[in-house]
């Protein structure tokens, strides 16, 4: 197995939304990626700039950020011949590592626009080091900037931030202070693919916390009928934990409950719809233990929102009369 710690650059329509290519917001302009073995140590690189050919212009925020110049795109190839390359050289036994959780989506889609044959199996699993570097260094929800890991871990900056390839290396860096237990142990799902049918849907079980993906709904009222999306299973024993608060709308596309579990203790359930490209939704649900402390603070939450609703509706009253 070997680690492909991967970073991209794009580019974007530099005319602005009104102007962009509905197909492809975001062009891939660079790959850049450092190959580690099972013990984290490196054994290569791949960097390659690539020919831009629907943004041909750079848009003044990719200026401001990457250090790409007209120039260096001389002679450069286009992204599917640098895309067959790169998926060569990672091999067939990789496992694909990144700084967020962007860079496989916007991958996928530059794939998809120049209808090339995905090669990622279903579900894509992958790691985010930004999420474990946070997991192991700070409190499990901080999401922090890549030169922020940088400092905090003391590696020295020897090369510029913000070139695909320099950004690959530090995040392999700050790979190389975790050990590969503590990565493994945290995968992440990527969504660009999701479950077509009840068949496919995705468990993922983790030390505190499990993760369901669904298959799609036609919309929000049909996923949240749904029995095993409004399911509340101990993320611990997997047995299904009795509701203390059933599931409430926090905005428009997120849902709390509490749960609790005999032998495990309390549970908070959170639901995220989201929509895909069809216009058909899927729910992302987590079920995480929590403190008697933290399950006040959801019924809280519960009666703070109920509160607001009851004098919105009484301010719509009075101004109606």
């Amino acid at each position: 197995m070997n680690y492909i710690v991967l970073d991209l650059e794009w580019n974007q329509c530099p005319a602005g939304k009104a102007a962009e290519n509905a197909l492809l917001r975001f062009e891939i302009i660079e790959i850049g990626a450092v190959k580690l073995n099972e013990t984290l140590a490196e054994t290569d690189r791949f960097r390659e700039i690539i020919r831009p050919q629907v943004y041909r212009e750079l848009h003044y925020k990719t200026k401001e950020i990457v250090s790409l110049r007209a120039i260096d795109f001389k002679g450069a190839r286009s992204f599917p011949d640098v895309a067959r390359d790169f998926f060569a050289w990672c091999g067939e036994d990789a496992v694909f590592c990144t700084w967020g959780s962007a860079d496989l989506n916007e991958l996928q889609n530059n794939l998809a626009y120049y209808k090339m044959p995905s090669p990622f199996l279903f579900p894509l699993l992958y790691y985010d080091i930004q999420k474990i570097f946070s997991i192991f260094y700070e409190d499990r929800k901080s999401r922090r900037s890549l030169e922020y890991a940088v400092d905090y871990l003391n590696i020295p900056k020897s090369i510029a931030f913000h070139s695909a390839l320099s950004d690959a290396h530090y995040t392999s860096l700050v790979m190389q202070r975790l050990t590969p237990g503590q990565i493994l142990a945290n995968s992440s799902v990527d969504y660009y693919q999701t479950p077509e049918n009840r068949r496919q849907e995705i468990y993922l079980s983790y030390e505190t916390y499990s993760k369901f993906v669904s298959r799609p709904f036609r919309d929000k009222i049909q996923a949240m009928k749904d029995r095993v999306v409004i399911s509340t299973p101990c993320c611990k024993c997997r047995k299904n934990a009795q509701k203390r608060i059933r599931w409430f709308p926090v905005g428009g596309s997120n849902y709390f409950c509490l749960a609790h579990c005999p032998e495990h203790g309390y549970m908070k359930g959170k639901i995220r719809l989201r929509h895909r490209k069809d216009n058909l939704c899927y729910a992302i649900k987590t079920v995480k233990a929590i403190s008697p402390e933290e399950a006040y603070e959801i019924r809280e939450k519960k009666e703070v929102l109920r509160l607001k609703r009851r004098l919105r509706r009484k301010f719509n009253n009075d101004k109606t009369l």
